[in-house]
């Protein structure tokens, strides 16, 4: 099992964006390293969600602020290891919308919002035709 070194800082960051963003779905993306099946995320970035007509339920990650994100993390000699968002009063698990979407080699940490807090945080991959679940350190 893969793991995502995430440190509490960074996951407090994530939860004042998730919670700023209720109730719709927040997004973003997340830089750091990968090596030896570890993720060790350094920044969190937020993106802006395009899907406006189901906010609640979808998002599409700006691509200026994925390119914005990018060229600050090579900036800081990091690299692009995941996506983060958020699902409004649903569980932290992959949607069959996400697994569509969703690109191998990246993480993808999902963040259950209810009530305007955070609920729940966990991290997937993709592996093959589904995700599998990723150990979350702080």
């Amino acid at each position: 099992m893969n793991s995502v070194l995430l440190p509490r800082q960074l996951r407090g960051e994530m939860a004042t964006m998730a919670v700023n963003g209720y109730p719709h779905e927040t997004c973003g993306v997340l830089a750091g390293t990968c090596a030896g099946g570890e993720v060790r995320v350094e920044r969190v970035f937020q993106a802006r969600n395009l899907n406006v007509e189901r906010a609640r339920d979808r998002y599409e990650l700006a691509p200026h602020d994925l390119m914005s994100a990018d060229q600050s993390a090579r900036e800081a000699g990091l690299e692009i290891v995941g996506f983060w968002h958020t699902h409004p009063d649903r569980p932290a698990r992959p949607s069959e919308t996400d697994r569509e979407a969703a690109w191998n080699e990246y993480s993808y940490v999902i963040l259950s919002v209810s009530d305007a807090r955070v609920e729940d945080l966990r991290s997937w991959r993709l592996n093959g035709g589904g995700f599998v679940e990723e150990r979350v350190v702080t």
